[in-house]
């Protein structure tokens, strides 16, 4: 049996989880949950009324008819109220049970969604969640988390605390890392992993695509209110896009390495067409990061947002003997191998997979703390790497105590970063220090 590395080890003493790919869960002990009946009643909470909480909370109910939204929470109230209206539309709203005595807003709203339900849905931003999960978690409730699960290591240890928690306490906790729950991504993956390819050697990660959307100022809007309303666009609130979008593939190369986070990273990044408005907050638009694994595999990770450029996504697995391209299902080389079957919704199968646990009263018991910790952690490696220019090693990443946290969660608090008298937000430059982690990192 090989030597662990000394991160391995502090995983392993900071949580012990069975983070097994879906088609490989195994049986797990229990310790306070008991076995749910099929027929009994499972009230949802939902934390996050955007786009992704709304489809999350469709795909709960249509994963368990015996299922029932019961509270929802979001910051700002009319897109709550906006969520509740598309759901009382929906062919499962016969399931939605919320009143407007269950609809909650603020930045504290998920205190009192997590109260309501036996199963809570995180889909508020990034930042959030390491806050809320923690909440759920000590209130014993099941979680289905989305992702990247922080935006900091500080997030990034509460979440690995947490997940070590709901293990104590036999609470499932499906990450929202959804290529996990794809039949032709985890064929592809099992094989790959199997040495279908031989010895992994190097894997080339590519996430390139248009930008995503921009909010402006509304009148009256406190600093940290548009912030938060912008939030995809400031780092202490998405991560910036290296960890809220490229995740997903970044996630791949956590998976072929044995869901272990990197070594180290070192990269470059910046804002080429970022940079004419507020809005644009803080975030870049470009990253290329090379990261390294303690077992010699390198990565190296590209990832762009910008529009009318060339597009390409997809995972590619080089070995000893083959290539795998992840998300086209085929593997190259000495065995060869096309992934056969139709089109899956891994969104719907990864709460299948949820309430399927839950109602199994153990059997099936899932705890993805471990891989979406540590993808989470790659990409928080890799955006430090870029914004500061240095190289960033595991071990000196996990002593980093930079917290990327306002000085409270009300509407008058302030934020981590503020506009200049020009309304501009201080960008990362490498080597001279804007941004989160001052001149030296």
């Amino acid at each position: 049996m090989k030597e662990k590395s000394s991160r391995r080890n502090f995983l392993k003493a900071s949580v012990i989880l069975g983070a097994v790919a879906p088609g490989r869960l195994a049986a797990q002990p229990r310790r306070e949950q008991v076995h749910i009946a099929e027929n009994s009643q499972l009230k949802v909470g939902l934390v996050g009324c955007g786009s992704r909480g709304r489809g999350a909370a469709m795909q709960a109910l249509k994963a368990d008819p015996n299922a029932v939204l019961v509270a929802i929470g979001d910051a700002f109230r009319e897109q709550a109220q906006g969520a509740l209206k598309v759901f009382q539309m929906d062919e499962k709203a016969s399931q939605v049970l919320v009143t407007e005595d269950t609809l909650f807003d603020g930045l504290e709203c998920y205190k009192k969604v997590i109260e309501a339900s036996d199963v809570v849905l995180l889909c508020e931003p990034p930042h959030f969640r390491p806050l809320s999960l923690k909440a759920a978690v000590e209130a014993g409730k099941h979680v289905f988390c989305e992702k990247p699960v922080a935006v900091d290591i500080p997030g990034i240890k509460s979440v690995l605390e947490s997940a070590k928690k709901a293990k104590e306490k036999g609470l499932n906790l499906v990450s929202g890392l959804c290529w996990r729950y794809h039949p032709n991504v985890v064929d592809i993956m099992n094989r790959v992993r199997e040495g279908q390819i031989g010895k992994i050697i190097n894997i080339d990660e590519t996430y390139l695509t248009g930008r995503l959307w921009t909010r402006g100022r509304k009148d009256g809007d406190s600093e940290i209110k548009f912030q938060v309303r912008n939030w995809y666009n400031f780092t202490w609130l998405s991560g910036d896009f290296n960890a809220e979008q490229h995740i997903h593939s970044l996630d791949k190369a956590v998976w072929a390495n044995d869901d272990e986070a990197p070594v180290s990273a070192v990269g470059v990044g910046g804002r080429m067409v970022r940079v004419a408005q507020p809005a644009y907050g803080d975030i870049y638009d470009s990253f290329g990061i090379k990261y390294e694994f303690a077992n010699g595999v390198t990565c190296h990770a590209y990832c762009r947002q910008i529009d009318k450029c060339y597009n390409n996504t997809d995972d590619y697995i080089y070995g000893t003997g083959g290539k795998a391209t992840v998300l086209a299902g085929v593997i190259e080389g000495e065995n060869p191998y096309k992934v056969k079957g139709g089109g899956h919704d891994m969104y719907a199968l990864e709460h299948v997979a949820l309430f399927d646990a839950i109602r199994s009263g153990g059997g099936q018991y899932i705890n993805n703390g471990i891989y979406m910790a540590n993808s989470t952690l790659m990409a928080v490696m890799g955006r430090i790497a870029a914004y500061t220019g240095q190289r960033v090693t595991y071990e000196k990443i996990m002593t980093d105590e930079t917290s990327l946290s306002p000085d409270g969660y009300t509407w008058e608090s302030t934020p981590p970063t503020v506009p200049d008298e020009k309304g501009r937000y201080k960008v990362a430059l490498p080597g001279i220090g804007y941004g989160y982690y001052g001149e030296q990192h």
